[in-house]
């Protein structure tokens, strides 16, 4: 099986209802920050604003932003925050092109699922459900995606409590199967913590079993890496030659790592001012084609609710894929609400998930 990009089918503008629609209605904005009334908030999905006469793709998107105009009449979609005295935004609550505003979830649709049955079994993602398609998809998506996308990771720091699998996201990193990874700060702490002492949480990553005083390895890893004063630093000085963690440092792959109220230390390269962490989020979410989340509900959420389910390049508008993976059906499912168009979501222990795709894209040493 070999994976080929859908094709992306636009509305037909000339249907009588594209070509009797006004042009979009604008307001200036008064306070710095503050959008007008009857702003049009924008979603994940492709959508098409009507201005001069032509229908006009929003070049790239994100949810809860809204659609800004320049003198120009080029478009920008801007977060609330970053709204400036001036900018000409987009008005209209209506998304069927009555208000100049189309909302299109149509483009990358397949024609072959059953559109007219409304009844049938087993239509939610539980841990019943079957995946082997689902995990032969993604295999060969992530090959295409190596040569000719972008791969991001959202990772939890389950992912690194066993020794197999933080072994496995290792050498899909070392293999080119990872172009930016999203994480917190546990994650980076208890690799690095697991690269230096072989336990997470004071617990053998192997086998499990708690070591003497091992609740004090995560801060002594966070500790020593303060006092080393970056990762690169800290992995010399303790010759590091394994884990997410060192593969990212050593394959220049960006690694970004977003605070939390609950964190420890934080290590260095943690971001700790939550807009901050945002925008450096949103600048890399920009670029993904696929992106993968494992165990992680508010990084998923989040990198989801940033990520369109569309990317132009050049001439040509591809889909984004996102995959979320949890043992909870509720975590999978909150993300996959936002519509089952772009998101699948696959429960199963993330630790299993990420040894498969490793064995089967790298192979088993």
């Amino acid at each position: 099986m070999n994976f080929k990009l859908p094709e992306y089918r636009s509305p037909d503008f000339t249907d009588e209802i594209f070509i009797s629609a006004p042009d979009v209605l604008t307001e200036k904005v008064q306070i710095k920050g503050i959008a007008p009334d009857n702003y049009h908030a924008t979603s994940i999905y492709p959508e098409y604003f009507k201005i001069n006469g032509k229908w006009i793709l929003a070049p790239e998107s994100r949810m809860d932003c809204v659609a800004v105009l320049d003198k120009y009449n080029n478009l920008s979609i801007k977060e609330f925050r970053n709204l400036e005295l001036g900018d000409e935004v987009i008005l209209g609550r209506s998304e069927n092109a009555s208000q100049g505003i189309f909302v299109y979830t149509d483009g990358f649709e397949d024609n072959s699922k059953m559109k007219n049955q409304v009844f049938s079994f087993r239509t939610g993602r539980t841990r019943e459900s079957a995946y082997s398609k689902d995990y032969d998809s993604l295999y060969e998506l992530l090959k295409y995606e190596r040569e000719n996308g972008y791969i991001l990771w959202v990772l939890g720091p389950a992912v690194v409590f066993d020794a197999d699998s933080k072994k496995a996201m290792s050498s899909l990193i070392e293999n080119g199967y990872a172009d930016c990874i999203f994480a917190g700060n546990a994650l980076a702490t208890h690799d690095l913590e697991g690269s230096l002492f072989k336990t997470a949480l004071g617990q053998n990553i192997y086998t499990q079993h708690s070591v003497v005083n091992g609740h004090y390895n995560h801060i002594d890893v966070i500790n020593k890496v303060r006092k080393s004063g970056s990762f690169r630093d800290f992995i010399e000085k303790e010759h590091i030659k394994n884990g997410v963690v060192y593969s990212c440092i050593k394959n220049k792959i960006p690694l970004i790592l977003a605070g939390s109220i609950r964190d420890d230390g934080p290590l260095p390269p943690v971001i700790s001012n939550v807009y901050s962490a945002q925008d450096t989020m949103r600048s890399y979410c920009k670029k993904a084609t696929t992106v993968i989340c494992l165990a992680t509900q508010l990084h998923t959420i989040a990198t989801g609710n940033m990520t369109p389910v569309y990317k132009i390049e050049g001439k040509k508008i591809r889909p984004v894929y996102i995959y979320t993976v949890d043992i909870s059906e509720f975590v999978v499912n909150k993300l996959r609400d936002r519509g089952s168009l772009e998101v699948t979501s696959i429960v199963t222990n993330v630790q299993d998930f990420i040894v498969n795709v490793s064995n089967n894209l790298v192979g088993r040493d």
